[in-house]
Formats: structure tokens, C-alpha cells, sequence
């Protein structure tokens, strides 16, 4: 049992001052009085739920020291779970992805970031949407080879991003939603007429939002649009300030709310990395700037760590730790459906937790009541 005196606690709805007692789970917390100026701060660990690689791995390497690269390279940043995410490959390839995560994930690792399942991003795109998605490998949905990929991957595909206006999408929408898989929109041409019939099927996640998807228009609304004007839809931002532009993430956080909006980092190997040539899904990209781009100048991805992204958020709207921590915590628990346990800090959950000084400087990071990584 350990116990941590006079610090700020960020909670769901408000940050006070007091201990806080846990094990693998927490125990209690005893509050003092109001935020204090000046102390360290306590707050739920990041859950990512779209990433691809970190620290020169990638999570389509398909080997066991991939995953364990990105695992342990994600506590330094204060992610403490987070779900694999494979792309547009051939079926072979992303078959090994899944089966190699879940073999991985079978070997119980300790002190490191935990996998909470899989996000399958592609091959079920709109081909002139592709973004960094390899364009050869892009088709319609197929039932029968998802449920191939899911037995390999032991169940544990639990997002999966696809263009709705495929032939046997929406179809494919109700089945994921019949199994408890998110249906996330992405890399798609898609009307807003489209979403709403996906909608109405089950989606209920845009996939890096504004990034390979259809605008808003004043006179045809869109993906985007529908994301802005549907609480049912969370919306996944990468914001690094590179894939989203300050005032597009502004407008979406005052749409969305901070209950709308998950914070994702989307991040390729190169992560963590010095700059220079890289490679995504067969394609050589180019590091520079802190940007991931391919030869033609589109982006690939991103290289941002999730602590960065907190930062972001609140030099650039303001945002209180409660807020934040919504958008990079809880929202993602509650969409993976584990908020019971994991992304905020209450008794009984997880002890998942990240010490902020009081710049809100990384640390420390606790999971299961563990230290596994602190700042030098």
C-alpha cells in the first residue's frame, strides 16, 4: 500500500488538494481542501486508442519486440494503455499483425504500457481518401476475412476505421456493433446522408477528425459536419498543431465539448526518434520539422507523444487538467467501454496514474500502483 500526501488530485469534475492511498487499485482519497497553487499534481494515465508505432517500432512489424518497444516506450510519455493499431497492408500481413499482438499479449508482460485491444485502421477505405494508407491494398469490406482476422487477433480487434460508402459497409456497420467493435468513420468520401445512414447502423467514432475525410460545407455538411453536430459521434484529434490547425481544433472542442473529444497521437515509429528517413506500410517517409511526411508531401502519420498533446491543449484553449484528462483518459475508456476501471481517479478503479509537477511536467508513471518510469 502506498500513499501519496498533499497533492493536487485531478478527479472527474474537479481538481482538490489531499492523499490519496492505493495499491493496484485505489483505495482512498482524502480531501484536504481546494487546488493549491504550486503543489504537484495527480492525474488518471493517457489511454491511446490510435497509434501505430513508437521508438522505431511499428505495431505492423509483426514481432514480439515491436510491441514490446512501443509498450515500454509509452509509459516515458504517460500513456499506461493503449490500443495496437495495424493499416492498409495485404490481408497476409496484417493476419500476422494481429496474430503476433495477441500472442504477445498472452506472455502477461509486466511494467509497461497495457494493450487494451486492437484498433484496425484500413484496408476498408475509399481509395481517394487514401491519405498514407497504401493505395493498392484498399477495398470494400469482406466479412469473412475480418472474421478470419478477428479469430487470429483472439477477439481482441475492438475499433476498427472504414469508409462507410463502400459496397456492404453499412451492413458491415451493424455487424461490428452486434459485436461490441467500434465502427469508426475514416479515410472516406462519404456525404453527410451516408454517416447518418452509419449512424443509425452502429458508428460512433470519426477517426482522426478533419484529417482524410470529407469538409463542411454550408451547403453539403459532411463527415466533419456530422461530427460537429452529433453527440453520438466522439471525435479522435490528433492535435500536434501540424494534422489540425489551432482554430479547427477550437472549433471542434467548442462543438464537442470536452466529453466529445478523444486525444489521440496516431504516431508512427519514427517517434522518440532522430529526424531523417523512416518508412510507413512500405513507403518511405521523411522526418522533418517534427513532421512525418511521404515523397509527395502527404502526411503520415504523426511523431506526437500524448504528454505533448495535453500540453497543447491547454496552452492553446485554456483547458483546466479535468478537461483534458477527459480527452485523454476518460473519453477513451468510456468508448472502449473499461471506464469502470480505468481513466479517472476514484476509488476501486485501476491505480493508472501520472505525477505532473506544477508546470504539469511528466514525472512519474504509475500503473497498478507500479512505478514504471521516472523522469530523470
Amino acid at each position: 500500500m502506498k500513499t501519496i500526501k498533499d497533492i493536487n488530485i485531478v478527479l472527474e469534475d474537479k481538481i482538490a488538494f489531499g492523499d490519496i492511498t492505493f495499491n493496484d487499485t485505489i483505495q482512498s482519497i482524502h480531501l484536504k481542501k481546494d487546488e493549491v497553487q504550486g503543489a504537484p499534481y495527480i492525474i488518471p494515465g493517457f489511454i491511446d486508442v490510435h497509434i501505430h508505432g513508437s521508438a522505431s517500432h511499428d505495431a505492423m512489424d509483426a514481432t514480439f519486440d515491436a510491441i514490446k518497444g512501443m509498450a515500454q516506450s509509452l509509459i516515458k510519455e504517460g500513456t499506461t494503455s493503449f490500443l495496437p493499431t495495424t493499416m492498409t497492408q495485404s490481408s497476409k500481413n496484417i493476419e500476422l499483425a494481429l496474430k503476433n499482438i495477441y500472442e504477445y499479449t498472452k506472455t502477461n508482460p509486466k511494467d509497461e504500457a497495457r494493450i487494451l485491444g486492437i484498433h484496425l485502421e484500413g484496408p476498408y477505405m475509399n481509395k481517394a481518401a487514401a491519405g498514407a494508407q497504401p493505395f493498392k491494398y484498399i477495398k470494400a469490406p469482406n466479412l469473412n476475412e475480418f472474421k478470419r482476422w478477428q479469430k487470429a487477433s483472439g477477439n481482441l480487434i475492438k475499433k476498427v476505421s472504414f469508409a462507410p460508402e463502400n459496397a456492404g459497409a453499412i451492413a458491415f456497420t451493424r455487424y461490428l456493433k452486434e459485436q461490441n467493435i467500434i465502427p469508426s468513420i475514416a479515410h472516406t468520401k462519404a456525404t453527410y446522408e451516408i454517416v447518418r445512414d452509419a449512424m443509425e447502423a452502429g458508428a460512433t467514432s470519426l477517426t482522426h477528425t478533419y484529417n482524410a475525410m470529407t469538409s463542411l460545407h454550408h451547403r453539403n455538411v459532411g463527415v466533419v459536419g456530422a461530427g460537429l453536430l452529433h453527440s453520438e459521434l466522439s471525435c479522435e484529434l490528433i492535435y500536434d498543431r501540424i494534422h489540425v490547425l489551432k482554430e479547427a481544433a477550437h472549433i471542434l472542442i467548442k462543438a464537442k465539448g470536452s466529453r466529445g473529444v478523444i486525444l489521440i497521437t496516431d504516431s508512427m515509429r519514427n517517434k522518440g526518434m532522430p529526424e531523417g528517413v523512416s518508412e510507413l506500410g512500405g513507403q518511405t517517409v521523411y522526418i522533418k520539422k517534427g513532421e512525418a511526411r511521404l515523397e509527395d508531401g502527404t502526411l503520415a502519420g504523426s511523431i506526437l507523444k500524448m504528454i505533448d498533446g495535453y500540453h497543447h491543449l491547454i496552452e492553446d484553449f485554456s483547458l483546466s487538467l479535468v478537461e483534458a484528462s477527459h480527452m485523454a483518459s476518460l473519453n477513451p475508456a468510456v468508448e472502449l467501454g473499461v471506464d469502470d476501471i480505468l481513466g479517472s481517479i476514484k476509488e476501486n478503479k485501476k491505480a493508472d496514474l501520472l505525477i505532473l509537477d506544477k508546470d504539469y511536467q511528466l514525472k512519474e508513471t504509475i500503473i497498478d500502483g507500479k512505478t514504471v518510469y521516472k523522469a530523470k
